[in-house]
């Protein structure tokens, strides 16, 4: 018998040839999809990251990442761990670490985030704040409270 093809004494034996997923992997698992044709109306949670590719109106929350594809819309107030939005959001996005907002991103609200990226051709309709954000004195028409400790975003010609 040359030609027999020499198997597994078990199951066990089988399933050990396949690796376990990584951390790395599980973080970066999606775990919630709004599809194109759906719309999601009412307060949408997940623990896990989101991608909406159709429409949301309420609220959103995600303890991880958030991910607005182009053509998507989310007419509520935003709140995730980091976030990457290139469709509209019409709502205040509280974002604790990276907003990326590509070409074909529309923001209309106020934004709060640490770091953030716009890339040219995005649209942002409101103000920017970045709380923790320490040391960084900015002129050119911003001021500083000094009794709230936060900078005020509106420029005066």
């Amino acid at each position: 018998m040359i030609f027999q093809k020499s198997t597994p004494k078990n199951a066990f034996e089988e399933e050990a040839q396949f690796e376990a997923p990584t951390a790395v992997e599980k973080v970066d698992e999606v775990e919630t999809v709004v599809g194109p044709s759906v719309n999601v109306e009412g307060d949408f949670a997940s623990e896990g990251n989101i991608i909406v590719k159709g429409t949301v109106s309420g609220s959103v929350h995600t303890s991880r990442f958030l991910s607005v594809e182009m053509g998507a819309k989310i007419m509520a107030n935003v709140r995730a761990n980091s976030a990457k939005i290139a469709g509209e959001v019409k709502g205040n996005l509280k974002i604790k670490e990276t907003l990326e907002l590509t070409s074909t991103a529309k923001v209309l609200g106020d934004i709060e985030v640490k770091i953030l990226s716009i890339e040219p051709g995005a649209l942002l309709f409101g103000k920017v704040s970045m709380p923790g954000v320490e040391g960084a004195e900015v002129r050119s028409g911003r001021t500083r409270s000094a009794r709230r400790g936060e900078e005020n975003a509106e420029v005066v010609e």
